[in-house]
């Protein structure tokens, strides 16, 4: 019989199961309440990869960990202060929301530099979700990685946006026509809410609202096909085209996006009819105008 020891935090020594291997025994180790800032920006590192929707706080036995949510932050847009704040789990996500809308509203310069802590000060949050965020920001091609610096902001050129825009009407044109004589006339009056909350959107002025009202219509469009890889793909081109935006007066922001909205109205009207000259030409504009 084993005679009980003092208490220790460290792992127990291996003991033999039945089928003859060891095994390891470890006693959960406490955290106290108040910890190192270092070991609090570990434990948020480990806990960015939390899945959205997850629990806010979990206690990892396997590990000795007691790892707790970053503080909400807020995602209200410039042009839009009454927009909703977006409440989520992940703290990265929440960063990299954020981070987005700071580029589309040209609160983050083009051509400037920015560091993670430096950032990190600004949300209230440690460095290590927005080094993450920018890094995802950095493979969508929105800020370019400096080393031992921070994340450059990406210039965007007429040429490359019009560029970028090409190749979304080369992937997205075909697929709207096909579907456009094999759907259904009630399928396409199913997407009219999402083409009317993009008008709603472009109303406000609010380019990252707008993006993500635009983002939503397409995928829904283009998600008809049945082509996940299109889908994404689509999606990807279409922050590319958006991150960054130069600065331009309110007015004429609202202008180009309800104008923008309101060729999404027309077609679905198209579609809906097998109107295929009329659809072509729309896309053919839309995407032109992009």
């Amino acid at each position: 019989m084993e005679q009980a020891g003092p208490r220790s935090r460290e792992p127990q020594a291996l003991t033999r199961t039945g089928t003859g291997l060891p095994e390891v025994r470890t006693r959960a180790a406490r955290v106290p309440v108040q910890q190192r800032a270092v070991d609090v920006d570990r434990a948020r590192g480990r806990a960015a990869d939390t899945a959205d929707g997850a629990h806010p706080a979990r206690t990892d036995t396997a590990r000795g960990e007691h790892v707790h949510s970053e503080p909400t932050l807020p995602r209200a847009c410039p042009e839009d202060p009454g927009r909703p704040v977006v409440q989520r789990a992940s703290v990265r996500g929440q960063i990299l929301d954020a981070l987005r809308a700071a580029l589309v509203a040209g609160e983050l310069t083009p051509g400037e530099v920015y560091s993670a802590p430096a950032l990190g000060e600004r949300f209230g949050v440690s460095a290590t979700p927005v080094r993450e965020a920018m890094q995802q920001l950095a493979l969508e091609g929105a800020v370019e990685v400096v080393p031992n610096r921070g994340f450059r902001v990406v210039r965007r050129g007429a040429r490359e946006l019009a560029e970028l825009a090409e190749i979304r009407a080369l992937l997205e044109v075909p697929v709207i026509l096909r579907l456009g004589r094999t759907v259904p006339a009630e399928r396409w009056a199913e997407l009219r809410p999402l083409a009317e909350e993009t008008a709603r959107a472009a109303s406000s002025g609010c380019r990252a609202a707008y993006g993500d009202a635009d983002r939503a219509f397409h995928r829904a469009l283009l998600g008809l096909a049945g082509n996940e890889q299109l889908v994404r793909l689509a999606c990807d081109l279409h922050r590319r085209t958006q991150l960054p935006r130069g600065t331009a007066p309110s007015a004429a922001v609202r202008a180009e996006l309800m104008a923008d909205a309101a060729e999404h109205i027309a077609l679905l009207d198209a579609l809906a009819a097998q109107d295929l000259e009329a659809v072509d030409g729309l896309v053919e504009q839309h995407f032109g105008s992009a």
